[in-house]
């Protein structure tokens, strides 16, 4: 059964002017491990993580480096959940999550759905 369902976009040229002007910002959305990833790639991931405040509920409380987007070995994403975020899910019941992540044309876009599997 879906539990949550979000979706997010973001302007990928207007994501990088505000990590340029606000640099400690990388650090306060993104693992280490992401934070070196290309900037079209950091806009895809930060609509993953709106995405899934949105399929939580977008409760307070929620630590953005608590979502991490990690590539499997074939590429395909996946979402790693720990601390605030994963204690959100499981009392949401969410026991599985679903990321698809696209770049084109100047917008980043993700989509998440959480599902139980019970």
């Amino acid at each position: 059964m879906i539990v949550g369902v979000g979706i997010d976009v973001v302007d990928v040229l207007r994501f990088e002017q505000t990590l340029t002007r606000t640099p400690g910002l990388r650090t306060r959305l993104f693992t280490v491990r992401e934070q070196e990833r290309p900037v079209a790639s950091l806009a895809a991931r930060f609509a993953a993580k709106e995405a899934l405040a949105k399929a939580l509920g977008a409760p307070h409380g929620l630590h953005w480096v608590d979502a991490e987007v990690v590539s499997a070995a074939d590429g395909r994403p996946h979402l790693a959940l720990t601390g605030s975020v994963a204690e959100r899910a499981r009392a949401m019941g969410a026991s599985a999550v679903h990321v698809s992540l696209s770049h084109d044309a100047g917008i980043a876009s993700a989509v998440v759905v959480l599902e139980t599997t019970s």
